[in-house]
């Protein structure tokens, strides 16, 4: 029996943007309050897709439909105390539609915000990582790949 098998934790993340500004959530960290892209970690049984419109769901209240591609980041997050996590992200963009009535923000997250991208530089020590900005610069940039680059085979849902 060999070491324990590494695995990055793979996340999803949306870049939201109407008439200039871009849709940010504000969420309760173990740093504080942050403000980051609706995102969030991939469910077993559920495709990157399916994945980002739930949490884009889950956290702003919107339904999500899933455009493009806008990257794919790899990133590494050490702590004080051992914790040592990679994470692998899928940023996409879409469009979302008006709050669902009823429905609330799933925790930690507080707050909604659409920030211009001036407003997103100057409160860049408020953002959760780097990958805010840089996911959101590769979409002002006009970065974008077609869906069908990812392939969910249908062994996910037990499918052969």
């Amino acid at each position: 029996m060999g070491a324990p098998r590494w695995k990055p934790n793979v996340t999803v993340a949306a870049v939201i943007e109407r008439d200039g500004r871009f849709l940010l959530v504000e969420e309760m960290t173990a740093d504080g309050l942050r403000l980051n892209t609706p995102a969030g970690h991939l469910d077993p049984g559920e495709s990157l897709v399916e994945a980002v419109a739930r949490e884009v769901l889950e956290e702003t209240m919107r339904p999500f439909v899933a455009q493009a591609l806008v990257g794919i980041h790899m990133g590494r997050l050490q702590r004080p105390g051992g914790e040592d996590i990679t994470f692998l992200r899928f940023a996409f963009t879409g469009s979302v539609a008006e709050p669902v009535a009823g429905r609330v923000y799933d925790a930690p997250v507080v707050a909604n915000h659409w920030l211009s991208w001036e407003e997103l530089q100057a409160c860049r020590a408020r953002h959760r990582s780097h990958f805010v900005l840089d996911s959101i610069g590769q979409y002002r940039a006009g970065q974008r790949y077609p869906l069908d680059l990812l392939h969910t085979d249908p062994s996910l849902y037990g499918r052969a």
